[in-house]
């Protein structure tokens, strides 16, 4: 292992052993190397001859470029073509750091980590798995999820995933979330989506205290947690009594055995999913400056092995935006659009003649929502009927049918439901 790692882990073991006790072995030898290369870069920097960096440098200094781009780009030469660093921009870095703070304010003054950037969401999971799961780890989520996180804890890192049905009695099911992780011995790796996807369902107030509690039990009983939360629906909620901050709030502060992963970014928040910019943050109880800095190397230092960096381009174009006039108009323009389409969805799934062949799983947020099949139906060849009949397409899987309404002009959602249903009657006639 090299010194670097060793002298991280050091630091880790002192300020808080479960830390360091979640780390993966991928995490506990990761570092950012802070020699060779880009420490004899940095010394460089500001001499008269640099002929240290991978980068071609014009005569006057300036980044060589095409001239094509001149004619695309406002921003500066040096917010554009150099690299970025592994941990992002400073400033953005900050920024992002102040949102999340604004965004979440029964966080108060808790400390947390500077957030590290990473190449959007599904990077920033799949950063948390380098991080925190070995071969033969269990990793509890809902058992209604992204496909994409099988992809990264099973077929990237050889964990296990084992799930925990979402719903019971139209809400969060926290009976066998509790069941579920009073199965796994060891370190329990969870993940937490909300709103969810598929389902676009985020717990209420009074779901989220049980949620926390059931975590802390596990805490009580010697259990080491690592808590992974993707938001990247955050605050894309529609209805009252929904907890609207992020649960890493509840988890960042909760107990020294449970650390609380923040996987976060623009993607949706923002409507550049483009852009590929996400961020991992840290939180967990009693957590340090030096603790966080040696958490931040580690993350830094998988991005760089893995990526090197992300887009200089997008997080500069992101962080000027974040200070245009008028960026929080906008915001809640696009934030009324989607929630009229929510409402709409609701108003037109109201009609009890839908009832004859579908019912739809609780949803509150985000952007879709799931309509469960009745038995008799199958949802593979309604979704063909659908695309060859009547031009329409969802995604299925089992017996569930998610719709993404905010892909869906408002005028054509009652439309979408409505071929659904007339999908649905075809197939019955057809057997």
């Amino acid at each position: 292992m090299d010194t670097q790692a060793i002298n991280l882990n050091e630091t880790i073991q002192k300020l808080n052993k479960n830390v360091l006790e979640l780390l993966s072995e991928k995490g506990k030898n990761i570092f950012f190397p802070k020699l060779g290369i880009l420490s004899q870069s940095g010394q460089a920097k500001g001499k008269n001859i640099n002929a240290t960096i991978g980068e071609a440098i014009e005569d006057d200094g300036t980044s060589m470029h095409l001239s094509e781009f001149d004619k695309l780009l406002k921003l500066p030469l040096g917010s554009v073509y150099p690299y970025a660093p592994s941990f992002g921009k400073k400033d953005l870095r900050d920024c992002w750091k102040e949102f999340i703070y604004q965004k979440n304010p029964s966080l108060g003054t808790i400390p947390i980590s500077c957030p590290i950037v990473t190449s959007g969401l599904t990077h920033g999971i799949s950063m948390s798995g380098y991080l925190f799961v070995d071969e033969g780890d269990t990793v509890v989520i809902p058992d209604l999820y992204w496909e994409n996180y099988s992809l990264i804890f099973e077929n990237a890192y050889l964990g296990k995933v084992v799930t925990f049905p979402l719903f019971k009695n139209g809400g969060f099911n926290i009976e066998g979330f509790t069941e579920t992780l009073d199965r796994i011995e060891g370190k329990i790796v969870l993940l937490l989506n909300f709103p969810n996807n598929p389902t676009g369902y985020t717990p209420l107030v009074s779901e989220i205290n049980l949620i926390v509690d059931a975590i802390q039990n596990q805490a009580d009983h010697g259990k080491n947690v690592v808590a992974i939360i993707d938001d990247a629906y955050f605050g894309l909620v529609y209805e009252k009594n929904v907890y609207t901050e992020s649960i890493f709030t509840q988890l960042c502060n909760l107990n020294e055995k449970v650390l609380a992963v923040k996987i976060d970014g623009p993607t949706k928040e923002d409507y550049v999913w483009g852009f590929r910019v996400g961020f991992i943050s840290f939180g967990v109880k009693n957590g340090t400056p030096e603790l966080y800095e040696a958490l931040e190397n580690k993350t830094a230092g998988a991005v760089r092995g893995n990526i090197s960096n992300v887009s200089h381009l997008s997080q500069s174009l992101l962080y000027q935006a974040y200070f245009s006039d008028a960026y929080q108009a906008d915001k809640k323009e696009k934030f009324a659009t989607l929630k009229s389409r929510f409402l709409t969805v609701q108003q037109v799934l109201a009609d009890p003649k839908y009832l004859e062949y579908f019912t739809a799983l609780p949803f509150n947020s985000g952007y879709f929502m799931c309509v469960e099949l009745n038995d008799q139906l199958n949802a593979e060849a309604i979704r063909k009927i659908l695309l060859d009949k009547y031009s329409t397409g969802v995604i299925v899987f089992e017996n569930l049918i998610r719709l993404a309404f905010s892909a869906v002009p408002q005028s054509k959602i009652e439309e979408l439901i409505e071929n659904i249903y007339l999908a649905c009657k075809d197939y019955s006639e057809q057997k």
